[in-house]
């Protein structure tokens, strides 16, 4: 009895049945991911809410259709957009918002190829009563080498009249005044510096706020660390303080990631806590400094509505007791009680960078959770590299908030189907 040979039609077939098996898979868990969701961005306790949104935006690195809007309840009241991306937001009290952004499309390009990007700072004038429509009534910027990871993210308005400014090109905290630097503190005066700091994402410092009048709260973000800083004085304290780790080369000693880890707008509130959008740790913390001076995690939240928060890049503790989480990657703002209990939230159309709730904005000092004894939670555990694609999937393809790490896997697997069922249908095809 002679067994059968297969024939390149039989390879051809089965080539093709394993592409098909892959796409099936692919897109039954996609039907499947979307109908087992749960509903966000719905929850509204009726209390009247005005809230203030700076706008990342969309796109490739989310540098598209970056915007600032005010939401009345969950009405957008205004919008100011025609800009690559802003961030931090605050509304002065003449009604004018202040906002970190960047563009492209600049003439004036100092160092760099023109045409070239600006960052910095503008005072966006609503004019909501007129009609007329947001308008930029003033700018400071300069020209930066890239796009990414050079951003003014934070500017804050001092009692002096200076504008408080973060800078990720150089890796500074500056104040301006009239157009002139009064004041800056470089960051290389703590930390060892590359050559040039403009060709490298070297500290990534994304926030700087008041504490009182000379004293700052400085995000270092890929040192995993917040620093205050005096002026006169520079680095009084370090929180999350150097534990001795050192990556990518850098010589510079970074804190410990399971305490924060490239961390976001942190909010002083007072009596030594400190809130932190725990960025990519993907939490919310509060830390509070012990009696040895150390800085431990005190209380957490990693979810809201059901779902993980995923890349949070700012809380507030409010007036109120509650937290106003801004909830990048999940494209959505969300209020939680001290138990994260969902009161309100609001679905984003892009991604957010900022939120602050008026008419008071973020405030130094506020209520602590930790106050009412430790809390813990039980937070899931990532899979680095399942994370770390979903997370590249998230910000450059912007999937949708239900799209986990298990569905990268499965994708990984449909993948394999398909690149394997495609090979076998093209070596039958070349042997017939």
């Amino acid at each position: 009895m002679r067994s059968k040979v297969p024939t390149p039609l039989t390879g051809t077939r089965a080539g093709a049945t394993l592409v098909l098996v892959g796409v099936v898979l692919f897109l039954s868990s996609l039907l499947v991911g979307a109908a087992l969701a749960p509903s966000v961005g719905g929850a509204d306790d009726g209390e009247a809410r005005r809230t203030l949104v700076g706008s990342q935006g969309g796109g490739p690195g989310l540098h598209e259709a970056g915007s600032v809007y005010l939401l009345d309840g969950r009405q957008t009241e205004w919008r100011a957009g025609e800009t690559d991306s802003y961030f931090d937001v605050t509304m002065l009290e003449n009604g004018s918002v202040m906002a970190g952004f960047m563009d492209s499309g600049y003439e004036e390009c100092g160092p760099y190829e023109s045409p070239c990007t600006h960052t910095g700072f503008r005072i966006i004038e609503p004019n909501a009563d007129s009609g007329a429509g947001p308008e930029v009534v003033s700018e400071y910027s300069f020209p930066v080498r890239t796009r990414a990871n050079s951003e003014v993210h934070d500017v804050e308005r001092l009692d002096s009249g200076e504008f408080l400014v973060t800078d990720m090109e150089y890796e500074r905290i500056f104040t301006v005044e009239d157009g002139e630097i009064t004041w800056q503190w470089n960051a290389s005066e703590r930390y060892d510096a590359p050559a040039d700091p403009t060709r490298t994402d070297w500290l990534h410092i994304n926030d700087v706020d008041v504490i009182s009048e000379d004293r700052y709260l400085v995000s270092v973000r890929n040192a995993h660390q917040l620093v205050i800083v005096e002026r006169g004085e520079g680095v009084v304290e370090v929180i999350n303080a150097d534990d001795g780790r050192t990556d990518g080369g850098s010589p510079n000693p970074k804190g410990d990631p399971t305490v924060l880890r490239q961390q976001h707008n942190p909010q002083w509130l007072g009596n030594g806590t400190v809130l932190v959008a725990d960025s990519h740790n993907d939490r919310i913390v509060e830390l509070r400094r012990n009696e040895s001076g150390s800085w431990n995690v005190a209380w957490a939240v990693d979810r809201a509505e059901g779902v993980p928060f995923s890349w949070p890049r700012d809380a507030d503790r409010l007036p109120n007791g509650n937290t106003l989480v801004t909830d990048s990657l999940n494209k959505r703002v969300v209020e939680i009680n001290r138990t994260g209990a969902t009161v309100w939230s609001y679905a984003t159309p892009q991604v957010p960078y900022e939120a602050e709730r008026l008419p008071a904005g973020e405030t130094v000092g506020g209520v602590a959770y930790a106050d009412g004894g430790e809390t813990t939670v039980d937070e899931r555990r990532n899979l680095p590299v399942l994370s770390f694609l979903l997370l590249l999937l998230q910000t450059g393809l912007q999937t949708p908030f239900w799209f986990t790490e298990a569905h990268v896997a499965v994708a990984l697997v449909s993948l394999g189907f398909v690149l394997g069922g495609s090979g076998i249908a093209l070596r039958g095809r070349l042997r017939g």
